[in-house]
């Protein structure tokens, strides 16, 4: 990752950008294979993990949604845990992530994940060094149990410039609907923009295994790094169309000639808001 003053700082120079069409249209043929994917795993009973991870505003989220788009809400599911209570600080570190890890034809999303505690958690001193020793040297073990035991596990960091993350966090301010995403903690990964480079090298060096390797995205282009990154996954899943059951519809529906629906009267309709937008005049 890039580090501000230093010669290793990341080429901001950006592509030309994919035009607007050919980005709808390849994204909407990656998403049906993701909905042929999760028919995949719901009939073999497979179990995926993939994990999100990076700067805040590097377009973790806005990828997410497009994978999640048109899958079942019951087989693939985000996992975005807030901050550990008082009673989960106590507990086994990975414990909270354990109860999150997908069941038998499931896909678990982690939007952040138990790597909190190689980043944000190290830099903003929420746990100990010794903490941050051991999340080092166990991470590695916990994921090795997680693959032998069958899950599928991925894990993506989203790699962004300081200067698109900065224009980014700018955007948001101004933005009515996304200014929820911009908090005091967003502020500080700007001001520990180094030390938070850091902490990413050292979790690289630890966890970066050949049985549970990190994949880095490119992310200063959002729609170049959604393709790559849904395209790339669904490379290193080795699954295969499964045959779907016919339907037949009737050409209208059955009825029995016994049903009277009862008087509109009777119900409570949600106002025209609609109508009152065209001027009440449809």
């Amino acid at each position: 990752m890039a580090k501000k003053g230093s010669g290793s700082k990341k080429d901001t120079s950006k592509p030309a950008k994919i035009p607007n069409k050919i980005y709808e249209a390849e994204l909407f043929r990656l998403q049906t294979e993701l909905v042929s994917m999760q028919e995949w795993v719901r009939e073999t009973g497979a179990r995926i993990v993939v994990i999100f991870e990076g700067r805040d505003a590097a377009g973790k989220g806005g990828t997410i949604k497009r994978i999640t788009e048109y899958l079942s809400p019951r087989i693939a599911r985000v996992a975005a845990l807030p901050a550990p209570t008082d009673r989960e600080r106590g507990q086994w570190y990975y414990q909270r992530y354990v109860a999150h890890l997908p069941a038998p034809g499931e896909i678990v999303l982690f939007d952040r994940s138990w790597y909190n505690r190689a980043g944000v958690e190290k830099v903003m001193g929420f746990c100990t060094p010794e903490e941050h020793t051991r999340f080092l040297r166990q991470t590695p073990i916990y994921e090795q149990m997680l693959i032998d035991d069958g899950i599928l596990l991925r894990k993506y960091w989203f790699s962004v410039s300081d200067e698109e993350q900065l224009r980014r966090f700018r955007s948001r301010m101004t933005d009515p609907v996304r200014q929820w995403k911009l908090s005091p903690m967003d502020l500080e990964s700007v001001y520990r923009w180094e030390e938070y480079s850091r902490a990413k090298d050292e979790m690289m060096v630890h966890t970066d295994t050949a049985m549970s390797p990190w994949y880095v995205v490119e992310s200063d282009i959002k729609k170049h790094a959604r393709l790559n990154m849904i395209s790339h996954l669904l490379s290193t899943i080795d699954y295969h169309a499964v045959p779907r059951p016919e339907v037949t519809l009737p050409k209208h529906p059955i009825e029995s000639g016994n049903y009277h629906r009862p008087p509109r009267s009777l119900s409570k309709y949600v106002p025209n808001h609609v109508d009152q937008l065209l001027g009440g005049d449809h």
